[in-house]
């Protein structure tokens, strides 16, 4: 929860603080970075609707690598043989 601010407290810096004393701002500086940090995936609509919540989804998806691994390999035919 937000702290509600006190009645008489400004909405300005103190006077000691001046804006120069920090230097150069750029707004969303740190975007890019945050958003290649990032791992969320979108799904699509009618493939939600099949898993109520997140951990459905996830319990599949650790279903499906595990089949995957225990799968055989197909071997692919070479172009000689």
């Amino acid at each position: 929860m937000k702290k509600a601010k006190a009645v008489n407290e400004p909405d300005e810096m103190r006077a000691e603080y001046r804006r120069e004393d920090f230097g150069a701002m750029a707004r969303g500086k740190y975007a890019k970075a945050c958003r290649e940090a990032s791992n969320v995936v979108v799904i699509a609509p009618e493939v939600q609707k099949a898993f109520p919540n997140a951990q459905a989804v996830n319990d599949a998806l650790r279903g499906l690598l595990e089949l995957a691994r225990r799968a055989p390999r197909a071997r692919r035919k070479t172009a000689a043989g």
